[in-house]
This record gives structure tokens, sequence and C-alpha cells, in this order.
């Protein structure tokens, strides 16, 4: 038996990895247990939304994911409209193309310096919690004991089934037709996109002579999955709902690809939690999945090591089901109003909402509203309870301080209370702002380590209020 860990976590994809660092930053023990013995080579996922971005920068690794990708700053959530993500405020305006591959390496490069133990070609088979911790048993015979699990296994999650949770939802009717192509005539914009009663397509460079082709083509919606998909098939495909197919002379991947919208009602049964694809499945209009995963695993990785360590309240573990299901479930709507423009079935219905959304977009704030839904800039935790400052629960902005930008400071992975001193409490970094105080932001700022307010003060707060703010751990 292994019992030598704190915190074992299912599944090394972009959800377990940054999970798995979290972790280890925090100094828990932990093991990521894969059930493929091979680096996937394939990408679903190619999207990395700002506040994603954002997310990495806090751990250092933004500009190296950037420095490969394709920056793309005008998106069109719908046929006929656009957003400008050039004037969203954030260090980084944009939705960046880069494959999952190339994300899931540099997560996986974090995560060996950190010393992250990544167990491949381990396939879970039994688990067994209690309150004195969990076993996780494998198809080999191996059983891995720790203090708790974490589920980051996939739509398809082994451990969502052992724990018997229901995965609530349902499928969507027009299958998906994906393939990576090489294009003599690729469009003219960074990301192309269009819809006609055929059906709807996109394309999404890869920045390095190769395209990823999607298609939702009603004329072969009901195709069986596991029929081949040749490139003659989506060359099709594109000519009829796009009216070009832009040369596609090469192909080297492809597959058919059902699309669903599920979630799980709990995300926490007991010792064992659920992240990512194991917790919530959408359709891939707006390109959510990777983006929402990730952000779980950044919610979940403090709080969990937080309370390994010890002195943080059990009310600490909950919440990530009280934050984390509720973004799920927005992002779960986000979607699936996306995926019924685009493909609902009567044609003047999606005519007429096609004409709603370029109205609201024109307003500048729903155009703001939609635009931090997208990029998930706008995602916001409740206050617990009633009389908190208004910044509590908000996305933290990247304040300039003395000693450096805020999500610089971030990078240990620490609180860091920003104008305030926090004399004995290591978990926590103070700091100084660099120049005045902004109109209507707090003199005060607590920020947690994924990049959330805690707590705030609009004046210089005393050194008791202070310590009443300050976490217990």
């Amino acid at each position: 038996m292994n019992d030598d860990v704190d915190v074992i976590v299912v599944g090394a994809g972009p959800t377990g990895l940054p999970l798995a660092c979290e972790l280890a930053l925090g100094g828990v023990r932990c093991r990521l247990l894969e059930r493929r013995a091979d680096r996937p080579n394939i990408t679903r996922a190619f999207a990395v939304h700002a506040r994603t971005l954002e997310l990495l920068d806090a751990r250092g690794l933004a500009d190296e994911l950037i420095a490969g990708g394709v920056p793309v700053h005008e998106v069109s959530p719908t046929p006929g409209t656009t957003l400008d993500l050039s004037r969203i405020d954030s260090r980084y305006p944009m939705v960046l193309i880069a494959p999952q591959s190339r994300t899931e390496l540099l997560l996986e490069k974090r995560a060996a310096e950190l010393g992250v133990e990544i167990v491949r070609g381990a396939r879970l088979t039994g688990l067994h919690a209690d309150d004195g911790g969990v076993r996780a048993e494998r198809e080999d015979g191996t059983v891995d004991s720790a203090a708790y699990l974490v589920g980051c296994d996939g739509a398809h999650s082994t451990v969502r089934g052992l724990l018997g949770v229901d995965f609530v939802g349902e499928q969507y009717a027009t299958h998906i037709l994906l393939a990576d192509v090489r294009l003599t005539a690729p469009p003219d914009v960074a990301m192309f996109a269009t819809a006609s009663p055929a059906g709807a397509v996109i394309v999404v460079p890869f920045g390095d002579g190769w395209f990823r082709a999607i298609a939702w083509d009603r004329l072969r919606e009901q195709v069986p999955l596991d029929v081949p998909l040749p490139m003659a098939e989506m060359r099709d495909a594109f000519t009829r709902i796009a009216g070009t197919d832009f040369g596609m002379d090469e192909q080297w991947w492809s597959s058919r690809f059902l699309s669903e919208r599920r979630q799980t009602r709990r995300y926490q049964v007991g010792r064992a939690f659920l992240a990512g694809d194991a917790a919530h499945v959408h359709s891939p209009m707006g390109a959510q999945g990777m983006n929402t995963g990730i952000g779980d695993a950044m919610n979940l990785g403090w709080k969990l090591a937080a309370t390994v360590n010890g002195g943080a309240p059990q009310a600490l573990l909950e919440s990530y089901q009280t934050e984390r299901h509720r973004v799920g479930r927005q992002v779960l709507a986000l979607t699936d109003a996306f995926n019924h423009l685009v493909l609902g079935r009567s044609a003047w219905q999606r005519a007429a909402q096609a004409r709603l959304v370029r109205l609201l977009v024109g307003l500048r704030p729903t155009r703001e509203y939609l635009a931090g839904r997208l990029t998930g800039l706008g995602i916001a935790y409740p206050p617990p309870g009633r009389g908190h400052h208004r910044w509590v629960g908000r996305r933290a902005p990247d304040l300039a301080c003395i000693e450096g930008r805020l999500y610089e400071l971030l990078r240990e992975g620490r609180f860091v209370l920003v104008g305030a001193d926090a004399p004995g409490r290591p978990r926590v970094r103070t700091a100084r702002r660099a120049g005045p105080v902004g109109h209507r932001e707090p003199a005060a700022v607590l920020v947690r380590p994924d990049g959330y307010v805690a707590w705030a003060h609009d004046d210089v707060p005393a050194e008791q209020e202070v310590a009443e703010a300050l976490p217990l751990y």
C-alpha cells in the first residue's frame, strides 16, 4: 500500500496538472494518477481566455504559453456579432489559440519542478472513503492511501462513477466533426466562424501551418461516432456551410465528437472531490471547457492545501462546492445559449435570436457583461454573508505595488495583503501600493492565492480590523 501522500489526484490533464501544482506549491504531498501510459499528441481544447491567462500569470506561466500561441483580439460569439477583446480591462486582452497539448506540457514541466509524482498507466478500479481518509485501488493491485482524493479524469470519469454521483443533463443532437488539416487558402482572419442553415464551421490556426477544422453538419449529424471521417467529408461540409473548403489538402487527424451538457449535483462527496470535465461538460461553443477546469483547480488547490496543513475551518473546503458549482452552472447556460443561437432547429428562431444578440452587443452594459462571461473576467463568488465590502468575491485587478505587480506577488501561492501589515502571518505576503489609490478603490485589499478578493477596506484599517480579517492558516 502507498500511504505517503496527502492528496491523490486522478487525471493528468488540464485540470489535474494545475491542481497538483497548487498542492505542491502549498507544501502538500500529492500523487497524480493517469490511466494513459503515453502523453496524448491530440488536442481538443485550443482557446485560453483572458482570466485563465491571468491565473497562469499568477504562477509565472502565462508569458511562455503566449510566446508559442496565436493571440486573437476579436471573436464572434454568434454570426454577425463581434466582440473587441482588445478593449477589456486585463493584461491579456485576447483569447490565445494554443493547443491543449502545449498547455499540458507547460503544466507538466512546472509539476516536475515542484516535485509532483506522476504515475502513468495507473487505471483506477476501486475507491473507498470514510472519515479517516481515502483508498484508491489500481488495476495492477496497488492501493494508494491519502487524506483526500480529487477526480480530474474527464467526462467519462471513473472517480465519478465509483462515487455514485449523477451526471445530469442531455446530449446535443448534432455531432461535431473535428480534423487537423493544412490549408492552401486559409481565411484572412485569425479565427474564422460562420453558420448557415446547413450547420456551422470554425477554423482555428495553431500557428505552425496546421489548422483545426470544426464542423456541425446537419446532413451528417447522426453518423455513428466510430465511422472514420475522411477529408472528403470535411471538405464537403465546409463547402456547403461556408462556401469554401479553404484549400484543404492534407489531414493528419480527424474524429467525430458527441457534445453534451451535463453537471454533477455535488462536487464534493466527503473526502473526495470532482473537478473539470469530471464535474461538468458542455457545448464547445464559447471554448469554456479547459478554462473552467483550470479555474476549478485554482479554486480547490489552495483550500485543500490549507486544510491539509491544518488550521483551516471545514467551511473552507465546502466553499469549493458553493463557488465552483455556481460557475459551472453559469458556463452551461452560456454555452447552451450559444449552441441554440447557432444550431437551433428553427431557422426563424435562430434569425430572431441573432438579431437580438446583435442589438444587445451594440449596448455597452450588455456588451461588457457578455465579454466578462466569455473571457472569465466577470466570474465572481458570492460573499459569505452580509456586510462585506463590494470587492469581496470579485477578481482582483493587477494592482501596481512597490514590490511588483499583484499577480507577480501571488506566484508564491500565498495570500497577498495590499495596503496594510500582517504581523506573524507567514502565509500572508504584504505589499504597498505604487502611487495613489484610484477612485472607488479600497485602501486595503486581501487577495486569495487564486486571485480573488477575500477582504477589502475603503480606509486604512486599524490593526485589530486586519487581524480579524486575516485567515486562520
